[in-house]
């Protein structure tokens, strides 16, 4: 919990749930968010690989495996776009959602709910999407 609220604090204090941020970056006007997307995605690489080379194991004891995902380009092309349109209409994408509730914009529970209908039917729906 004391990690959420501080990559909460940091998400907000770095102006990463700043809509006007997220419009800069879809109009290539500012580097910002392309350098904390970056540097996540460059933490993420060394994590994996820490706990590739040292074994790492999860608190129950059983071992960690990355499963290579199937490589169709439909699946990828059709939840990008609706993942992409997701984050234009609330202006944020998951993550940062709750930083803005928190930070005072109850406006956002709207979205929260929306994602989490749209994660319910795809659980509804899922045997009957091409995957």
């Amino acid at each position: 919990m004391l990690i959420g609220i501080f990559f909460g604090i940091v998400m907000f204090k770095s102006e990463a749930a700043s809509w006007f941020r997220i419009y800069e970056m879809f109009h290539f006007g500012s580097f910002h968010m392309y350098g904390i997307i970056g540097s996540a995605l460059v933490l993420g690489i060394i994590g994996v690989q820490i706990i590739k080379r040292r074994n790492i194991k999860p608190l129950d004891g059983s071992s960690m495996s990355l499963q290579p995902k199937e490589k169709r380009i439909v699946r990828y092309f059709a939840g990008g776009i609706i993942f992409g349109l997701g984050w234009a209409l609330a202006g944020a994408c998951p993550g940062p959602i709750y930083v803005l509730i928190g930070a005072g914009y109850p406006a956002l529970l709207v979205v929260v709910f929306g994602a989490l209908l749209g994660t319910f039917l795809y659980g509804v729906l899922k045997s009957r999407l091409p995957h």
